[in-house]
């Protein structure tokens, strides 16, 4: 089964907690064992999975990211957002979860992000459910 959302990202770069859309996924499908593809289909953005306790590990990711690749260095992308696409490039834009029992297998630390780094924009990403309901 295949589902797509759309989400609203709010700031240039943000990493919005997509957890609950994929548990939704999973729930509806039925699929009690198998895999969940997260699959992000744009340039400037991309999928993470990372500690979701603390809010401020995000932050620090983005921070660091911010670092590596500077929105002003001296890009030839006449659009402006070089950066965007090589920080989508570091993240990727797709993740794999197994699922359990009918659950996503994530550790007791782990969501997983939508990675926007060139927003706020109107985004979407799909949901990928491959298994069985056995």
């Amino acid at each position: 089964m295949l589902f797509e959302y759309q989400i609203k990202t709010t700031k240039r770069e943000e990493f919005v907690d997509i957890t609950s859309y994929v548990i939704s996924a999973i729930s509806e499908s039925k699929v009690k064992n198998g895999i969940a593809v997260i699959y992000v289909p744009h340039t400037t953005s991309g999928v993470t999975i990372n500690e979701n306790a603390d809010p401020s590990v995000k932050h620090d990711i983005i921070n660091f990211l911010s670092k590596l690749v500077p929105k002003d260095m001296d890009f030839t992308h006449l659009e402006g957002n070089s950066d965007a696409h090589i920080k989508s490039s570091l993240i990727g834009c797709s993740q794999t979860v197994i699922i359990k029992d009918g659950k996503p297998l994530l550790g007791t630390w782990q969501g997983i992000f939508f990675a926007e780094f060139d927003g706020p924009r109107l985004r979407k990403f799909y949901v990928k459910i491959i298994g069985n309901s056995k």
